[in-house]
């Protein structure tokens, strides 16, 4: 009979022969190996074999640098290792191993602290993309200065390759980003904005430098050192699946800007793809934004991820800890996360300080004064009572139709315009006063007949801005109303007039209808309140009370500062829409 060995090892055997013989450089493993020659009882638990067997052969990475910690992870790290006070960096001796998302280090937290190992979650380390900051030379900008502010959205941007700069609207973030591109000699540079304001940007660029601009339209693109095109047509020069082809990557620019960032918030929309494919190699990346957060911080999380803060390498994590985040089952075992809430803002705010400039105007410029005003008005309507009629038999006979929000909403949407129509001649009326005061007036408004009403009405007296608008036209129903005395009147479309352009001609401000987003007004809002405006700034809202308009207002009054609270404001919970329609319907 033939006896056969059982040669077979164990894995903790296999990390024994490997150790006996180590010779790299991992001080981790080095420690393990003097514990097996100094203690014969030494044995590899199953973790450090398995380290023992997977990382024998990567060779470690000498840092020999300090590392800023973020203020999250450095508390923790306190709390976890009994530290007397909170590190605020990390000495890297080396880098051991590196994961996904963590590093094995060779470290210490304390300057008189012992080397050890520790294993360090890449969220903890702040990556920072600073360069060294730039001597400026503003006498070559004499002829059109930047103010003490702009100075320093320039210095920030300057010294820093990503970065979010998140003024109030009206601090002039344009002209700001415009002089720091020329300060960091960037030699190709792509600007991604809504297309009302290519031209802005244009003209904006002129200002201060004579270099080639080029803005695309359609699928028309020349290369230039200044391109601009707009978030809608990024498709026409970029496809991620055939990236040998792609038009943007093949420019090879140096700065993108994307102006009204928050446009693409959204992760899952299309542009929102495409410009986070475009611009994972860019070295410089410049975010503009006036409203970082339209509602929630889950809108906040791709801004975040675009300019690699730690709080974004974790999605998960960031939903969880700031999004109030939880799954739950639809449909028998599919999971959806609900990312709706807002947790931890302080904290939030903290953690991405660095990466973000923030400033309101009350607290930058000497501004005159906005003061809002509601108008309550009697509404005397059979088509609105027989709508809302209507919606409320449909909402309580119709359960599994009416518990959807989107066709609450559509559903709601003529009654909207009815109301939007019955008040022009309240509106007009209005407006008729205020003109008799010599002063210029802006009126915003949902609906296309509405706009063309009240435009109709005021004649050779008006200009009107909405989305059919060419850019030519645009332009100039912009310049006329600045610039032309005979121009008293501006009615513009509460969407496609009422962000990135410039109306402080304008000293009153008529609100005809509403929205259902706060942000969207407080951007129209601003087109007369800012930088330029020598008076103070009236806005009314007419509002039909005992209406459903009445409870959107109601909620948007409430909810107005919502975008600001990771800025340092406020900030409620909740989905304004759903809260809004919620309203509604308990008014059956």
């Amino acid at each position: 009979m033939i006896i056969v060995e059982n040669t077979i090892k164990t894995i903790e055997q296999k990390a024994l022969d490997i150790l006996s013989n180590y010779e790299g450089s991992n001080n981790y493993l080095l420690k393990l190996q003097n514990n097996l020659k100094t203690n014969k009882k030494f044995y590899p638990t199953r973790a450090q074999s398995d380290y023992i067997l997977n990382y024998h052969t990567t060779n470690p990475k000498v840092a020999k640098k300090w590392v800023d910690l973020d203020f999250y992870f450095s508390k923790k790290f306190a709390d976890e290792k009994l530290l007397v006070s909170i590190p605020k960096q990390l000495w890297v001796e080396k880098i051991l191993v590196e994961k996904d998302t963590s590093y094995h280090i060779w470290g210490k937290f304390f300057s008189g602290d012992t080397i050890q190992d520790m294993w360090v979650p890449k969220s903890a380390i702040i990556k920072s993309n600073r360069t060294e900051p730039i001597e400026i030379d503003y006498i070559k900008y004499e002829h059109r200065p930047p103010l003490s502010h702009q100075k320093e959205a320039i210095e920030k941007l300057t010294s820093n390759k990503k970065f979010i700069l998140a003024d109030d609207m009206g601090l002039g973030k344009t002209t700001s980003t415009i002089i720091s591109s020329i300060e960091t000699k960037s030699k190709k540079i792509l600007i991604v904005c809504p297309a009302s304001l290519k031209i802005n940007w244009f003209r904006e660029i002129q200002n201060y430098t004579d270099r080639s601009i080029y803005i695309c339209e359609g699928k028309k693109y020349e290369d230039a050192d200044f391109v601009i095109v707009n978030y809608d047509i990024i498709k026409n020069f970029h496809d991620p699946k055939n990236k040998e082809e792609s038009i943007l990557l093949k420019s090879n620019f140096d700065l993108v800007i994307l102006d009204e960032c928050h446009y693409i918030k959204n992760s899952q929309a299309i542009r929102t793809k495409l410009v986070n494919d475009f611009v994972k190699n860019v070295d410089r990346l410049w975010l503009l934004t006036g409203t970082p957060i339209t509602s929630r911080p889950i809108d906040y999380y791709n801004l975040l991820r675009l300019v690699d803060s730690p709080v974004s390498l974790n999605w998960q994590a960031y939903v969880i800890r700031y999004c109030g985040g939880y799954q739950f089952r639809v449909g028998g075992n599919k999971k959806i996360w609900n990312t709706n809430g807002a947790t931890n803002l302080d904290e939030l705010r903290e953690r991405t300080s660095l990466q973000i400039l923030r400033r309101l105007k009350e607290n930058v410029l000497d501004l005159p004064e906005k003061i809002i005003t509601p108008v309550y008005l009697k509404l005397k309507s059979k088509e609105y009572e027989e709508l809302m009629g209507e919606y409320f038999d449909w909402y309580r006979n119709k359960r599994d139709e009416s518990s959807s929000l989107t066709i609450q909403f559509s559903k709601l949407m003529k009654v909207r315009q009815v109301i939007a129509n019955e008040k022009v001649e309240s509106t007009i009326e209005l407006c008729e006063n205020i003109l008799e005061q010599d002063k210029k007036v802006i009126v915003f408004t949902n609906f296309t007949d509405t706009l063309h009403r009240i435009h109709s009405h005021f004649g050779k007296k008006a200009v009107y801005l909405d989305g059919s608008c060419s850019k030519i036209a645009r332009q100039h129903a912009i310049d006329e109303f600045q610039n032309n005395d005979k121009i008293k009147v501006f009615v513009g479309n509460l969407k496609a007039a009422g962000v990135g352009i410039t109306l402080t001609a304008g000293e009153v401000i008529v609100m005809n209808d509403l929205s259902f987003v706060p942000s969207d007004h407080a951007q129209a809002e601003d087109r007369a309140y800012r930088y330029g405006q020598k008076n103070n700034v009236l806005v009314y809202y007419p509002i039909f009370e005992n209406t459903v308009e009445g409870a959107i207002y109601d909620i948007l009054s409430h909810k107005k500062q919502i975008i600001n609270q990771v800025m340092g404001d406020n900030l409620n919970n909740g989905d304004i829409v759903e809260e809004i329609m919620s309203k509604i319907n308990s008014m059956i």
